[in-house]
């Protein structure tokens, strides 16, 4: 039992590009058959579409079954403090404007839902579902992907790109599994992929995975609920716009990120060792 606990961990502590990829296909895997089962489940308990019930048992609950199991993953090889831990690579202070960018729409949203009309229930049902789905996706991409790629020897550049290019095709089954088309879904790919390069740029900023999960919790429930319930107010313009915003933050971002890493690399400037406890 010993020596297969430890070639299951040198395996996964080899890292590199293609584990990052096998991971993040098999959380995938494991959270469709979830929510297929779930979907199981008789429809008076699970409510009408759009209910609280509903967003509970079809979005919230495989989710939170995931983190559990994502968790124990961590456990299993030896990587739970690491990835919480306080990280020495450090960030610089131009990150700081993804954090903004997209914490403003958030607000924004956050003050621009008609919450008479959503109903109590259901926007505390989003929620606890997008805390869950800021959890996992950040662990995920942000934590374990980023994990491997560093683990692998990868410079910062490549595991900024394969964080946010696997956290955008982790969305491509929406095309399967959802009823919205084929332009909705390439857009929504690309906006993933910039919203994880904003993410990666708060990882590095913040030193911590802790701020991108919360960052991304606030997400996902304020996105939905004003987009399904707005309110007639000037603020609402923001989040209405969210999507482009992100994308042309993002972009510029990236660009200022791989002109500054590069530049960094040609000063022969040592970099921190990174996901190691200060």
């Amino acid at each position: 039992m010993v020596e297969q606990s430890s070639a299951w961990r040198r395996f996964w502590n080899r890292g590199g590009f293609w584990r990052a990829l096998l991971l993040a296909a098999v959380y995938l895997g494991v959270y469709e058959l979830l929510g297929f089962l779930l979907g199981l489940v008789d429809e008076d308990l699970r409510g009408e579409e759009g209910s609280a019930s509903y967003v509970f048992f079809a979005t919230a609950l495989p989710i939170i079954i995931t983190s559990v199991l994502l968790i124990a993953f961590a456990a299993s090889v030896g990587w739970l403090r690491e990835l919480f831990a306080r990280q020495t690579l450090p960030g610089r202070r131009w990150m700081w404007i993804a954090l903004i960018v997209v914490l403003a729409i958030n607000v924004a949203a956050l003050f621009s839902i008609d919450y008479e009309e959503a109903g109590l229930q259901l926007v505390f049902t989003w929620l606890l579902a997008g805390l869950f789905v800021g959890f996992v996706e950040e662990l995920v991409t942000r934590g374990f992907v980023v994990n491997l790629m560093r683990k692998g020897g990868h410079g910062e550049i490549a595991v900024a790109l394969a964080s946010a290019g696997i956290f955008a095709a982790l969305h491509f089954t929406n095309l399967f599994t959802s009823t919205q088309g084929l332009g909705v879904t390439l857009l929504q790919i690309v906006y993933t992929f910039f919203f994880g390069i904003c993410m990666y740029l708060i990882l590095r900023v913040t030193r911590t995975l802790i701020a991108p999960i919360l960052v991304h919790a606030s997400t996902d429930p304020t996105i939905f609920l004003h987009g399904e319930y707005p309110s007639n107010s000037l603020i609402g313009i923001l989040p209405t716009l969210g999507t482009y915003l992100v994308i042309l933050a993002g972009a510029i971002l990236l660009v200022v990120f791989i002109v500054s890493e590069r530049r960094g690399a040609k000063t022969g400037l040592p970099a921190a060792r990174p996901g190691a406890i200060s």
